[in-house]
């Protein structure tokens, strides 16, 4: 592979702002790659790919190129020294790559990799808490977390079927595979830009995570009901709740953040799905109003995130040991005053797109023994482990009211 300077500086510069500015790597690249318009599909893909590879090992690579945060520019092209070589890229004769130690990176690499914190690219504190709470199972799920996320998509069942979706990506030379026991997903084999595609614009499908997808399974949404989606964020799960209920009774999706909801809405219209409705969660009210009115409640409640450290690696350096105790106490919360919109008989979905048993089963169990949970019981609970099935880490719990 040949380096070229544009993609190489565009690649450094968004380095800087991720690790030096504290911005989120997501959004750092869609700006990135809006830069010049003369870049094709292959130089966005180089671009992203390496930042995020780069964001990924920050630890590793810092320790192999000897650098510490903050990085100056020097350091960053060091850092990206690292990657090229670990990758078998040829370092061109550039000055940004004068005075790199090409030669001792093999050597440092083997010396790195032997503490797992470092091989893994991971905070000690953030090791040290992975393996008190899954013990043995840390190591592997640490691993399958430093893994490229493949990208899944779910086909809409308003607008289109698996199969046709799939034939109308492989006329674009898009080839897809379908995944048993995910009835509407489709895994790409190779990563493309989908939301180019006709098929895209006229709402056939949303790009969506196969542990996702399970939420709105288990949740098992009928046409005719009303169903509350508390935290519904731009509404992945909201759609596909709404899509299999055909259109059919009412989803109300919530959220704190009017313009996750008017992403909402914009999608939803995307879609041809009109049974959502949005709400704002500006006062105790709004939850008030709906108290026992809902047959089913989805709290898709606000995590550490570590389930999903595959498609967003800079969440691990910019989590903090007071944040996770901040988001379970939210979580706890959320429980207690969001269970309430349940009527009788009816059933709540408590979901986290995180692996720590301290904001799942635990959180749940914890529930369960106060006040506010006694009038639930546990019907189902399972636990989504990344190096298990290949996909993000999540936790899906499906209770039941008397």
């Amino acid at each position: 592979m040949k380096l070229h300077r544009n993609l190489v500086f565009a690649t450094i510069d968004s380095l800087h702002e991720i690790f030096n500015e504290d911005k989120q790597a997501d959004k750092v690249l869609r700006n990135t790659l809006k830069r010049d318009k003369r870049w094709g599909a292959r130089d966005r893909s180089f671009i992203a790919e390496t930042t995020y590879d780069i964001v990924r090992w920050k630890r590793l690579y810092a320790e192999i190129a000897d650098v510490k945060a903050p990085f100056s520019r020097p350091n960053l092209f060091r850092l990206f020294t690292v990657w090229a070589t670990l990758n078998g890229i040829k370092i061109p004769d550039w000055p940004q790559f004068e005075d790199t130690p090409t030669r001792r990176i093999k050597g440092r690499f083997d010396e790195a990799i032997k503490t797992r914190a470092i091989r893994e690219s991971i905070p000690d504190w953030l090791d040290t808490l992975g393996e008190k709470e899954l013990g043995k199972l840390w190591d592997k799920e640490l691993a399958a977390l430093n893994n490229q996320a493949e990208v899944i998509l779910r086909a809409n069942p308003l607008q289109t079927t698996v199969r046709e979706l799939q034939n109308a990506l492989s006329d674009l030379d898009i080839e897809t595979i379908t995944l048993k026991g995910y009835p509407y997903a489709l895994q790409l084999k190779e990563r493309a830009n989908v939301f180019t595609s006709e098929a895209f614009q006229k709402g056939w499908f949303e790009v969506q995570d196969a542990s996702s997808q399970r939420v709105a399974a288990v949740l098992d949404p009928q046409p005719g009901m009303r169903i509350v989606d508390a935290c519904a964020g731009a509404g992945g799960k909201s759609l596909h709740i709404a899509s299999l209920m055909e259109n059919k009774g009412q989803v109300v999706s919530m959220d704190i953040y009017q313009n996750k909801l008017n992403e909402l809405k914009r999608r939803a219209r995307r879609n041809g799905i009109h049974n959502i409705e949005t709400r704002l969660i500006d006062s105790t009210k709004v939850i008030k109003k709906m108290i026992g009115k809902a047959d089913k409640v989805l709290i898709d409640a606000p995590c550490s995130g570590l389930g999903v450290l595959k498609r967003n690696p800079d969440t691990k350096w910019k989590m903090q040991p007071d944040f996770l105790e901040k988001i379970k106490e939210t979580q706890r919360e959320l429980l207690n005053s969001y269970s309430r919109m349940v009527k009788e008989g009816g059933q709540l979905v408590y979901a986290t797109c995180s692996i720590l048993p301290s904001e799942n089963n635990k959180q749940v169990a914890d529930f369960l023994s106060r006040e506010e949970g006694a009038d639930f019981t546990l019907v189902s609970e399972e636990k989504l482990l990344a190096h298990k099935t290949g996909f993000d880490g999540f936790y899906i719990a499906l209770l039941q009211r008397k």
